[in-house]
């Protein structure tokens, strides 16, 4: 394009839009399409797992009879019957909900971008852990929010850090990933956990809860959520992503019914609703029993996948690397001696011809991570695990 043309449009941009960056997960994966790599990097489930059958068996089902359903414009706040399922799954798990509270939306991503078009003015102080999903950071960044970091530990963020930070001035809101964290893998024990209720309290802030991995356990027993220990200071998020296919890009928000509103309009003015046959498609699943048979398909193959790294992983790793043992979910956390950078050990590991993704990423500011790295279990078949593991292993004892 002409220099001009190119001017016109640069200058004609929001200055908001200097904030926004590429996904760095999504840059490396492009680098790791090669089909000798063997990637750790991305967070996907397991494509082969997908249940491809019961989707097509769905729509065999459905569109002769709903078609005309199915294929209109729908509500805002999604499809009734699914919306009514997902309150009384949650009440399973001890999370309050009604239908009314729930909002679905075009995945978990959709409903952090709404949260902070609706919470965030700018220079807010904005808590979350170091390291925190990249994904929320990338939302967020957008509406100019200061990014206050705490500590983590074996079990999730360090209250005392909480404690500092909300003693330091307020804060809009909390950033959570209790149960196996992304990208840590680690779990929030339950005194945690009510510290946090506690603190929301006493500080006159609220929670966003995000889980999109607590039905992925392979060991241990359920923690009660945060929303259930005090639902008026929690918005709590969920997906469909990593228990049936990211592909239908379908998650939910549950909060209190009159914020739940203001996310609404904030909804309606960026994609009216979520796609009425993919919600319809979900609940079919959902109804039918799939999903629960799905799920307890999911959680023994990816236990199996992540024992072989865990166990691959002791066999090949140099004695100075350390790692998380995550409880569940798709991911364990990699710390490596001070002195290695994995954003250039990345680009050694692709001579490898293996991939992960450099810790620097899930940090909002400068500095953090550097030392780190994620690797993700779900994606990658048992037989070829150990394998990457040990080229992994080879890089990092030569670099050691």
């Amino acid at each position: 394009m002409d220099k001009r043309y190119e001017d016109m449009w640069t200058s004609s941009l929001a200055e908001r839009t200097k904030r926004l960056t590429r996904s760095v997960i999504r840059e490396l994966l492009k680098v790791a399409q090669d089909p000798t790599v063997i990637s750790f990097a991305g967070g996907w489930p397991a494509p082969e797992l997908f249940p491809k059958r019961e989707v097509e068996e769905a729509c065999r089902y459905l569109l002769p009879r709903q078609g005309e359903v199915l294929l209109q414009y729908g509500a805002t706040e999604g499809v009734k019957p699914l919306k009514e399922f997902l309150a009384k799954k949650s009440g399973k798990y001890g999370i309050p909900a009604e239908p009314e509270n729930i909002l679905l939306t075009c995945g978990s991503q959709q409903a952090l971008d709404l949260l902070g078009k609706v919470f965030i003015n700018e220079g807010d102080r904005i808590l979350v852990t170091a390291p925190t999903y990249l994904g929320a950071i990338q939302a967020w960044r957008l509406y100019g929010p200061e990014f206050v970091t705490c500590g983590m530990d074996d079990n999730g963020v360090l209250i005392e850090d909480v404690e500092k930070v909300l003693k330091d001035g307020p804060v809009k809101f909390m950033y959570m990933l209790p149960n196996f964290h992304n990208p840590a893998g680690v779990t929030i024990p339950l005194e945690r956990r009510k510290r946090l209720a506690q603190l929301a309290e006493e500080y006159n802030t609220f929670i966003i809860e995000d889980d999109p991995y607590g039905e992925l356990r392979y060991e241990g027993e359920d923690i009660a959520s945060i929303i259930s220990l005090k639902k008026e200071r929690v918005i709590y998020l969920a997906t469909f992503s990593k228990t049936l296919t990211p592909g239908l890009r379908l998650g939910w928000i549950l909060a209190p019914e009159f914020i739940l509103q203001k996310i609404i309009q904030a909804k309606q003015g960026a994609d009216l609703h979520t796609g009425t046959f993919v919600q319809y498609i979900a609940n079919d699943l959902c109804q039918r029993g799939i999903l629960k048979a799905h799920v307890a398909k999911l959680r023994e193959a990816y236990k199996e996948r992540r024992d072989v790294m865990l166990q691959s992983m002791e066999k090949y790793f140099p004695e100075d690397a350390k790692w998380t043992h995550p409880e569940g979910g798709l991911f364990l956390w990699v710390t490596l001696p001070k002195h290695i950078d994995t954003k250039i050990l990345y680009q050694k590991a692709m001579e490898y011809k293996v991939a992960f993704v450099p810790g620097f990423a899930f940090y909002p500011t400068e500095g953090g991570g550097k030392n780190n790295m994620r690797l993700n279990f779900s994606n990658t078949l048992p037989d070829k695990m150990e394998e990457g593991i040990k080229r992994l292993g080879d890089l990092l004892k030569k670099e050691l």
